[in-house]
């Protein structure tokens, strides 16, 4: 197929829910790792044309979401910073921190830029000298590439006033910990096709290893979808799980070495705090120590005020895969995209902001 609409086309899609529908005679709980693919189930009405013995679960894929309180209280007490102005991308201005937000520090007078790449925050650095542009970079391996490229691009091309706060987290090592929790049981994973497309598939090769968890890295339209159950249907049917791709136009066993290369020369692993997991080993990307001159949590005396979560507030839950959004007493009453009080409720990729939109 050559052009999205194909992706789309529901008489290609009948088909593949038929044999769906024939193969699986068994309770099976899948998760979608990713929340562009929670944002699709949800959009095209997935989950209603999936037979009753199949239940999705939405997991820890949006990264905004995931963004600890602690992190986003830093990224605020920046804007407070003489001198400085903050530069992200558009979905982390409206998730609220302990006490505030980026919208409301914008809105009392403080220089917070929305962006669309880290080179347009360098770009702002470049043509404002007097103006110190801290670039806060959030994201999985789909993004993480792109800030590195630029933090190696602000240092050979001399720029002194652009930095970098990372709050990068990467993904097949939450997921381990999300199984060692116990907490719910699973039989596989829809797993995300923009992280695997940068690390490929070889680093989930555990799961289905040490967990006999069945795995497919999937596409985001509903074709690539509903195929990819399919495929974890046949491989629970065959009791042989393994890591399959599906999304074989983006995605390659080792990834992308580039990319991989130019991570590796500017982050290094570090420990951090997962929204709803808690502090996980080695899942986070700091700058190494030599560009500490550009680490914006080195350079700068940033307050790390006690971070707080919002009173009945049940993110942390839905990220897991406890409750689905619906489970939550705030949702769609006090917590609404208009007025948004945890940030899956904020983000396009968040579990609450799809069920809001599209109903369950």
């Amino acid at each position: 197929m050559k052009f999205i609409d194909e992706y789309r086309d529901g008489e290609k899609a009948r088909p593949i829910i038929e044999e769906i529908h024939r193969l699986a005679n068994e309770p099976v709980r899948l998760m979608e790792v990713c929340g562009t693919h929670t944002f699709s189930i949800a959009r095209y009405g997935l989950r209603q044309a999936l037979p009753e013995t199949i239940e999705l679960i939405s997991g820890p894929g949006c990264p905004v979401c995931v963004t600890s309180n602690g992190d986003l209280d830093r990224a605020i007490s920046m804007t407070r910073i003489p001198g400085a102005a903050v530069a992200t991308f558009g979905d982390m201005v409206r998730v609220p921190g302990s006490d505030s937000s980026l919208a409301l520090e914008r809105a009392a007078g403080r220089d917070v830029r929305v962006v669309y790449s880290p080179l347009d925050g360098l770009r702002i650095a470049e043509e404002n000298p007097q103006i110190n542009i801290i670039f806060l970079g959030v994201g999985f391996e789909t993004t993480a590439p792109a800030v590195a490229a630029t933090a190696l691009e602000a240092r050979s091309r001399g720029i002194k006033n652009f930095f970098v706060f990372s709050a990068h987290k990467i993904v097949p090592k939450a997921l381990k910990a999300l199984l060692n929790l116990g907490e719910i049981k699973l039989d596989g994973f829809l797993l995300p096709g923009h992280v695997s497309a940068i690390i490929g598939s070889r680093p989930y090769e555990f799961i289905p290893e040490q967990y006999g968890l069945a795995c497919v890295i999937s596409g985001f339209e509903p074709l690539d979808i509903l195929q990819s159950v399919l495929m974890l249907v046949r491989q629970l049917g065959n009791r042989r799980p393994l890591v399959e791709i599906q999304y074989r136009r983006g995605v390659k066993p080792d990834g992308n070495p580039r990319a991989l290369e130019v991570m590796d020369r500017v982050f290094q692993p570090a420990d951090v705090e997962w929204r709803g997991l808690g502090w996980i080993e080695g899942t986070g990307l700091a700058l190494r120590e030599e560009l500490a001159d550009l680490d914006a949590s080195r350079v700068f005396d940033i307050p790390i005020p006690s971070a707080k979560e919002a009173k009945g507030c049940r993110c942390g839950d839905v990220l897991r895969g406890a409750i689905r959004p619906e489970g939550c007493a705030l949702f769609a009453t006090v917590c609404t995209p208009q007025s948004p009080v945890g940030p899956c409720m904020v983000s396009f990729e968040g579990s609450c902001a799809a069920a809001y939109k599209y109903g369950s």
